[in-house]
């Protein structure tokens, strides 16, 4: 047990301090623990944790929020304790910035717990066969997860062959991106296999989850730096098996109130993480960090103008934003607030006090929507005209959105820009955006014209700004990284 913890921690230095003095019990490390379905399930619940532990390690924090500020649909304060937000907004990313350190740490912690159960799950011997394979599935699915996030993020990224230490780890070697998108679409292969029709609990994918991440992958891999657009087509493809089987999977659009969708639980929900409202897991980017200081908020992010000012009107507007607050009972615009931004909605408390900084919503990883757009996106650039379901998702999405339809006789590059942009608005803040210019190297052209009152880059962006440095404390550990 101490072995292994050390080794990850030695190797994804940061915050390890309390995993190594966590009591162990109930922890499961090594393969000698993965003698029985119980062992099995103990080390996946540990792989879900990972990515649940606040400020730590995973996606609790503000931190994928942070990361992904390159975008034209985030931005933070330009003053205040917010230094290590702007570097992200301005291209500027030291490699101490420890907002990139629970994504990291998540991650790689997640990857030694499901490759645990990937390497050493055939020596069970009691349990189901059914039982056994969807533990393994959701453990391919969290290990392909993780690697997507990683190589997304910082390009050349090590992959851990073994759940057990080596003293080779420590100058373990970067693979790139070729390398590890072959890990995950092997990952995803096997969890397709594996994992049921019907999730075992909220919380968890089930095969339409799998086919929707997937999907995700091939259409990253058509981009920005694979630029494989055999692609396109397998991610239409593998989207189309989500929406044509939506019943079986149990998704749909949400069309009860757009804000219910961040409350979690809904239809819309293909893989979320589920968090408890305790000290251990919870959501800490729900609330004051989406609130500016005039409300006691701590304004941590918010919209840029220019993606505000050209965001359509309608409910989905206006669900999206906080655009007035109440301040000693007085009511005041976002133009009257300290930044003078407005704000994302989406990230309050849907129910009851605003103003915590610790709740019980969920982060929402994938949802239905981004099936149908990936689908829409992929099938016009795959053949070069969209087809009818390809018109049907697309304004499904922008139907709900109170929008009209796309008109029919579009070109597939003008009907695929126009399902990107819709995109955009539709996941404004939810850190899609800025994977969507990386993809489309677009990154550039998105940052070229900001409003004067928006943070400027603080240099020309290459390419190279387009990946995050190795955080520094795993950069001393090992030269090769």
């Amino acid at each position: 047990m101490k072995k292994i913890y050390l080794a990850v921690c030695l190797l994804f230095a940061a915050g390890c301090s309390k995993e190594l003095t966590e009591d162990p019990r109930g922890l499961v490390g090594g393969s000698a623990a993965l003698s029985s379905v119980a062992g099995l399930e103990s080390a996946l619940t540990g792989a879900y944790g990972s990515l649940m532990v606040p400020w730590t390690s995973g996606f609790t924090s503000v931190s994928q929020i942070a990361m992904t500020m390159g975008g034209d649909d985030l931005t933070t304060h330009p003053g205040s304790n917010k230094e290590e937000f702007r570097e992200f907004d301005r291209f500027n990313v030291s490699s101490l910035n420890s907002r990139m350190n629970p994504i990291w740490l998540g991650c790689y912690k997640t990857i030694q717990s499901t490759t645990n159960i990937i390497n050493n799950y055939s020596q069970v011997k009691d349990g189901t066969t059914a039982t056994i394979n969807a533990i393994v599935g959701e453990a391919s699915f969290l290990r392909a997860l993780s690697y997507y996030w990683l190589t997304r993020l910082w390009g050349d990224v090590p992959i851990i062959p073994s759940e057990n230490y080596s003293p080779d780890y420590l100058t373990l070697k970067k693979s790139p991106p070729a390398d590890v998108y072959k890990l995950i679409e092997a990952d995803l292969a096997r969890a397709e296999e594996m994992v049921p029709n019907t999730k075992r609990d909220p919380g968890r994918p089930n095969k339409g989850s799998v086919k929707a991440l997937l999907a995700d992958v091939y259409l990253t891999e058509a981009g920005w730096p694979l630029k494989d657009q055999s692609k396109y087509a397998l991610a239409a493809a593998k989207a189309k098996e989500v929406i044509d089987n939506k019943s079986t999977y149990n998704f749909d659009l949400y069309q009860d109130g757009f804000l219910k969708i961040f409350a979690g639980g809904t239809k819309e929900d293909v893989f979320t993480l589920f968090t408890r409202g305790q000290w251990s897991t919870y959501n800490s980017f729900y609330g004051l960090s989406t609130m500016p200081e005039n409300e006691g908020g701590w304004s941590d992010f918010f919209s840029e103008l220019n993606f505000f000012n050209d965001f359509p009107a309608g409910s989905r507007k206006d669900a999206t934003f906080s655009t007035l607050f109440v301040v000693n009972g007085d009511t005041i615009s976002w133009q009257k607030t300290t930044t003078r931004h407005p704000y994302y909605k989406k990230f309050t408390i849907q129910s009851g006090a605003k103003n915590v900084y610790m709740s019980n919503n969920p982060v929402i990883m994938i949802r239905y929507a981004h099936v149908l757009l990936i689908y829409a996106e992929a099938q016009a650039r795959a053949t070069g005209t969209p087809d009818d379901a390809a018109y049907a998702a697309v304004n499904a999405v922008r139907s709900r959105a109170g929008l009209s339809s796309l008109s029919i006789g579009l070109s597939g590059q003008d009907f695929a820009t126009a399902v990107v942009q819709e995109r955009a608005w539709e996941f404004a803040g939810e850190w899609n955006r800025w994977f969507d210019l990386v993809r489309l190297e677009q990154v550039e052209a998105a940052n070229a014209n900001k409003a004067p009152e928006d943070l400027q880059p603080a240099g020309p962006i290459t390419k190279a700004k387009y990946w995050m440095p190795i955080p520094g404390a795993d950069a001393l550990v090992n030269p090769n990284l």
